[in-house]
């Protein structure tokens, strides 16, 4: 019995050989057309030379030609293999064809020269006004067979396109430059038949009324809404692959009033690649319109870090966690340790790692909690990891504000027990994944984050072997929990979106974007230091969720309501990065900062993490825990009123 697998793997080796066989008979076709094209140009030139009477050509010039004409058509074919005449697309010919077909003349007029020198002692020549003619026409005749092709395609596409057809999607491009022009062409001929470009616009006055490729450039970014208008468009492609930051995010925001689907050529590279085509195109995602620079970061100097080291992630299977194994099996590690308590995410990252380096990676995929201090230390003694990201935690706000003992079991003694287990099996590098809701915390979850960075000072004073730091930065997108999957949830249920606050604001980075930082932060390390992201500019959530209902093809508040829900204990309005104490010093990087440690009493603060150990297993009220905390954590001031009020409700 044949598999699914096998028919498919079938059915695709059949369609390649039917793909080569028609891809040679092209070119059996194309070396016909070289040879009938040469003898025509030729002999025509003979007849040209005594005026188009055969009586008048003497029988010597057409015995001499037909000696010479195999000799003529032989080199002038080896000349065109040799310079790739018969390897080309020439459904896309353009000026490197072009650039290739004149090398090949350059080449043959040479050629051709020295047979006439060969061939004139010897008494077989043919009038010098006839070679040059031959040489002219058989020339053209090369430029036509090979362009002729595209030029048919073209006239067929233009009528084509021409002819109203009401199912076609209506095209407007942004930018008239190469990346557009490329676009063009691949619509043209790529056979995407069912879209129609209307009209192009682009900031340079200079452009103006002029055409790209057939099309007329109506208008600059500020006339988009009313050329949207005009033809009713359906699609609106950006092809400025290198516009600014700032202009990107200005003519997207234009367009996203429009309503009409908005796409987007990735990236430069892909001019200088040749891709620039329709499949490649992709929807504008919310972080197009976030205002962020593009991070810039050493890849070397991270590699040269991590590669051949024994590297361990806890909380490996998380968002965060997961990219940090894939960067970190990037820069070749000695073995990668995958630590997690939820089997699945484990699994997930596991098997995707496999798929895409196999054997070359020494991957290890181990099932624990950070909170059972034997299963750490069996780990850290049988594998012996120089190197660990610490990103397992709890971090969700809200539940934790009513399971508070869990957080701190897990996020402070959790970060105690493997900080303490790392330093006593010399691991040589120690890093702790920190969030800005650690400064001057209201959530519990914040104060917890806040104690797991006093872990850290605490232990690099302790344990001078090992390096210990930690990185602070905000919301990362498209993480477990983050409001952009529960916006688009709600978006495609029909509404309504939550928002807790009209005026609450927050920094985003994307996932890849803060583990690359990461990374480069522990390059920076000495001990001790709290490495903070520049997160860029913050951003309004309630403009962030328009902008995603708009970017869904809804017209906020007409299509999708929004609801503002209030803000839940202990959410703040918007997040500081740096205590006002902490201060603030420049690293390599201007996108990495370290905020100063903040003096503070490690004997005491051992003490009070030991109570806390035991308050948490006593499984004490929130509010109580709360209040334990704030003793530790000065500069957490928990809302014992929100939490007297949640605790009622959940009684009752």
């Amino acid at each position: 019995m044949t598999s699914t697998g096998d028919r498919k793997e079938g059915s695709t080796n059949g369609g390649q050989l039917r793909e080569d066989s028609r891809y040679k008979m092209r070119v059996k076709l194309v070396f016909a057309a070289d040879i009938i094209a040469t003898f025509i140009a030729y002999f025509f030139s003979l007849w040209l030379r005594f005026d188009f009477q055969f009586s008048k050509i003497p029988l010597n010039y057409l015995q001499h030609l037909l000696i010479l004409f195999p000799i003529i058509c032989a080199t002038t074919l080896i000349v065109y293999r040799v310079c790739h005449l018969y390897q080309s697309i020439w459904r896309y010919a353009s000026i490197s064809e072009a650039y290739h077909i004149i090398v090949a003349y350059l080449i043959l007029a040479a050629a051709l020269m020295a047979e006439h020198l060969i061939s004139w002692p010897a008494g077989v020549e043919i009038p010098r006004s006839v070679a040059v003619m031959g040489y002219i026409i058989s020339f053209l005749f090369c430029v036509a067979i090979r362009f002729g092709y595209r030029m048919i395609r073209y006239v067929a596409a233009k009528r084509k396109n021409e002819r109203p057809d009401d199912r076609k999607k209506r095209v407007m491009i942004v930018g008239a430059g190469q990346a557009a022009k490329e676009l063009i062409n691949d619509f043209r001929l790529g056979g995407h038949s069912n879209y129609q470009i209307c009209t192009i616009v682009d900031d340079n006055p200079t452009k103006l009324g002029r055409y790209l490729e057939g099309h007329c450039i109506e208008g600059n970014r500020y006339d988009i809404p009313e050329l949207a208008r005009k033809y009713e468009i359906d699609i609106i492609i950006v092809a400025i692959p290198s516009a600014s930051n700032e202009d990107r995010i200005s003519i997207l925001n234009i367009c996203q009033e429009t309503g009409c689907k908005l796409q987007i050529v990735p990236g430069i590279y892909q001019i200088v690649n040749g891709e620039v085509q329709v499949s490649r195109l992709r929807d504008v995602q919310i972080e197009d319109l976030l205002g962020r620079d593009e991070v810039k970061i050493n890849l070397t100097e991270i590699k040269k870090t991590i590669e051949g080291k024994v590297v361990m992630v806890t909380g490996g299977g998380g968002s965060i966690g997961s990219e940090l194994c894939r960067q970190i099996a990037s820069a070749n590690p000695k073995q990668l340790i995958i630590f997690d308590i939820y089997e699945n995410n484990a699994y997930a990252i596991q098997q995707e790692l496999i798929r895409k380096y196999g054997d070359k990676l020494n991957l290890v995929t181990l099932i624990g909690s950070v909170r059972n201090t034997s299963r750490i230390n069996s780990v850290l003694e049988t594998y012996h990891p120089e190197m660990i990201y610490h990103a397992a935690a709890h971090k969700h706000v809200p539940l934790m504000e009513n399971s508070p003992c869990e957080a701190i079991k897990n996020n402070v003694m959790g970060t105690y027990k493997l900080a303490k287990a790392a330093a006593e099996h010399g691991v040589k590098r120690f890093l702790l994944i920190s969030t800005d809701k650690a400064v001057n915390p209201t959530s519990l979850m914040g104060a917890t984050k806040r104690m797991c960075e006093m872990i850290i000072q605490m232990m690099d004073r302790k344990y001078p072997g090992t390096t210990f730091m930690a990185v602070r930065f905000g919301n990362v997108l498209g993480s477990n929990g983050s409001v952009i999957p529960l916006f688009k949830e709600q978006i495609a249920k029909g509404g309504p979106v939550t928002v807790t606050d009209k005026n609450i604001i927050r920094y985003f980075m994307t996932i890849p974007e803060a583990v690359s930082l990461v990374l480069e932060a522990s390059i920076y390390a000495k001990g001790g230091e709290i490495f903070v992201l520049d997160m860029g500019k913050p951003v309004r959530i309630d403009d962030m969720a328009r902008k995603l209902i708009r970017l869904s093809g809804y017209q906020p508040d007409v299509d999708i309501k929004i609801v503002y829900t209030g803000l839940r204990p202990g959410e703040k309005l918007y997040e500081e990065l740096l205590m006002d104490e902490e201060g603030m010093k420049d690293t390599p990087n201007k996108l990495i900062h370290i905020g100063h440690p903040i003096e503070m009493d490690d004997d005491l603060f051992l003490q009070q993490i030991h109570r806390l150990d035991q308050v948490s297993k006593q499984e004490v009220e929130p509010m109580e825990m709360k209040r334990v905390v704030s003793e530790v954590v000065t500069t957490y001031k928990p809302d014992l009123e929100h939490v007297d009020q949640a605790q009622g409700v959940i009684a009752s």
